[in-house]
């Protein structure tokens, strides 16, 4: 097939590429490399893909209707991975409208090419924060996620609502999956995964926010990309799934796990939480098994080793 992974010179869009091409599939790139973080650090995880003669990139932001366009007109894209918008919690507090420009205008601009041009495969990346502060857990698909408490939850909510406006108006299958708190090589710099690894390696405190105490349920990253690529084989109608390890482990647990694989003891900072953070996120994945076939298989104590070992060899 031919896939369009919009944000693909990101994190997961990377990953996905990656595995998409050695499946032998074209892939087409969108990825404005915005400067979030150090573009260089994008353009390396794209240096495998760009060996692949299917393999294509265009530098575009999503918010360019006119430029987006062409890219729809010029190609025979079967199914699209939008994966593509601003990212983080915290700054979404501070941008609010930045957030929601690309987050909701980008979403529509790539759901009415696909309208347009008769493209009916959709894979929308949403996220674990649309349940907001929820105690009631394991969060299953079916709970009321009315009330996000950050801009960026707000602006996935949003994209999930679009989605299903444009499967019920003009019958576009799409699979809305919601990730939660993704990790593994090539994680972004601003991730707490990857700043307990360099901040305990450079002997340099770690801010602790609600010391210690909220519960994560970290995703390794190939665990993700199984997911997605099962969904691209799947995607049918509109659907909802939870992509995690349904399992939690709190963050002062998870410095230690750091600490042991690094032979270094962290430098903590015992702060209250901060606004938009939740105390706890915990995927039920039953929905995921049953109509998906996903199983993930990595733990987050072998997830952690993996992402030491990619840091040593990537920055020490």
């Amino acid at each position: 097939m031919h896939i369009l992974v919009t944000g693909g010179a990101g994190f997961i869009g990377s990953h996905l590429t990656d595995r998409l091409l050695a499946m032998g599939h074209r892939v087409s790139v969108i990825d404005s490399f915005s400067p979030f973080y150090d573009i260089s650090i994008k353009r390396k995880n794209l240096e495998k893909a760009r060996q692949s003669d299917n393999f294509s990139l265009y530098e575009i932001d999503l918010r360019d209707s006119e430029n987006i366009t062409e890219i729809f007109t010029l190609n025979d894209f079967e199914v699209v991975v939008h994966l593509a918008s601003k990212a983080g919690v915290r700054p979404s507090i501070r941008l609010p409208r930045a957030y929601f420009d690309v987050n909701v205008n980008g979403t529509i601009n790539i759901l009415e090419e696909c309208r347009l041009h008769g493209i009916k495969k959709v894979v929308y990346a949403s996220s674990s924060s649309v349940y907001g502060n929820s105690s009631n857990v394991p969060f299953k698909e079916t709970h009321n996620v009315d009330f996000p408490i950050s801009p960026y939850a707000a602006s996935k909510k949003t994209g999930e609502l679009i989605c299903h406006n444009y499967h019920h108006l003009y019958g576009l299958d799409i699979f809305a999956l919601r990730f939660f708190t993704v990790y593994g090589p090539r994680n972004r710099p601003d991730m707490g995964m990857f700043k307990f690894c360099k901040s305990i390696i450079e002997g340099k405190p770690i801010n602790m926010y609600g010391h210690g105490k909220p519960r994560r349920d970290f995703t390794y990253i190939d665990d993700i990309i199984d997911g997605v690529i099962r969904s691209i084989e799947r995607v049918s109608g509109f659907e909802i799934f939870n992509l995690g390890e349904s399992q939690t482990i709190s963050v002062r647990e998870l410095i230690a796990l750091f600490e042991k694989e690094l032979g270094r003891e962290a430098i903590l900072n015992p702060m209250e939480m901060q606004p938009g953070d939740v105390m706890e996120t915990y995927a039920d994945i039953s929905k995921a098994r049953k109509l998906l076939g996903y199983n993930p298989r990595t733990p987050v104590e072998d997830g952690v080793k993996k992402l030491v070992a990619w840091y040593r060899e990537s920055f020490l």
